[in-house]
């Protein structure tokens, strides 16, 4: 695996840009029930595209690799990314409509999405290839499985073969080859996305130290040796068989990172916030820890407002919510 050589810090997210459709509701829909709702929004989204705004507006910088629709989503997926600071350069405008998400968000800001790929299918390995000078003087290349597998591995190889952290989120879920598992220096996922990728039980939020470490050594026998697991409202845990440079063997293997309590309106795109703030954190040399403890405070910030992109804090929210912790 690769280690993030580069000192430009520069973050490279390929990926995707959705036109976000949600509908706010009480409670999320059983199977075959119809529910009303009690409003309606279109914002921009899509993971990779959330992940690059969030990393912008943390002070990144960030340039993004996707693709859009020539129709008024695809103006407003531009015009939202670029106006955080994101080099969109990269993003070019494809035959299919822009790509879309239904989400559904109830009273207490839990959601349910249903994406239609739209452009981002269209998102190739030359797409990456004609993004070289970026990836050249990329720090952390961001990635995510809302885009076709082959591009994904293609886009870690660029990053591996630059020298940078190669930042895997395995979401939407699916298995992946083994040469990107090789590829990637750190995968997020959350414990649900974690128990599909090792076909077993991942401890709960309080589950033990050792119980955990023992989920890192699963991990390492896939050829994955740095892991983020995401436990929602209960914080996360750093799962790390790397270690930093100078760290005794063995030390801060497993890390359990608390939560930060707020009052949420809408969890979507918390986790692009947290993927996006990881990004940030190891391009400036953070270790995985120390960038998780920053991205636990900017993905639980990022809902406590409606929608996603405009909903994401900025370095000095951030900042100002760690001095109080």
């Amino acid at each position: 695996m690769s280690a993030a050589t580069n000192t430009a810090g520069r973050i490279v997210v390929v990926g995707s840009l959705n036109a976000d459709l949600t509908i706010y509701c009480e409670r999320l829909p059983q199977p075959g029930e119809t529910v009303h709702g009690n409003g309606f929004a279109v914002n921009p989204g899509g993971k990779s595209a959330n992940q690059a705004v969030a990393a912008g507006k943390l002070g990144g910088q960030v340039s993004l690799v996707g693709a859009v629709g020539e129709d008024s989503n695809g103006a407003m997926l531009r015009d939202s990314v670029a106006s955080a600071g994101v080099d969109i350069q990269h993003v070019r405008n494809a035959a299919e409509p822009t790509g879309v998400a239904v989400i559904a968000v109830d009273a207490s800001g839990e959601n349910n999405i249903i994406i239609s790929a739209g452009a981002n299918g269209s998102l190739t390995p030359a797409d990456v290839a004609g993004a070289s000078a970026a990836m050249a003087g990329a720090a952390v290349v961001s990635l995510c499985l809302e885009v076709g597998m082959e591009t994904v591995t293609a886009a870690a190889q660029a990053g591996h073969d630059a020298g940078a952290t190669v930042l895997l989120n395995l979401s939407p879920y699916a298995e992946i080859p083994a040469a990107l598992a090789g590829l990637t220096d750190v995968l997020l996922v959350n414990a649900h996305e974690a128990a599909l990728f090792l076909d077993s039980d991942v401890p709960g939020p309080d589950g033990a130290l050792a119980d955990w470490d023992a989920v890192r050594l699963r991990f390492a026998e896939h050829g994955v040796q740095r892991i983020l697991v995401t436990l929602g409202s209960a914080g996360s845990m750093v799962l790390d068989s790397v270690g930093d440079a100078g760290a005794a063997p063995g030390a801060g293997q497993v890390t359990r990172i608390a939560p930060t309590t707020v009052n949420a309106v809408d969890t979507t795109g918390a986790g692009d916030a947290f993927t996006g703030a990881v990004a940030v954190r190891l391009a400036a040399g953070d270790s995985l820890a120390a960038a998780a403890t920053f991205a636990s405070v900017a993905a639980a910030l990022a809902t406590t407002a409606k929608g996603t992109q405009a909903a994401y804090p900025s370095v000095a929210d951030v900042h100002a919510r760690l001095a109080t912790a």
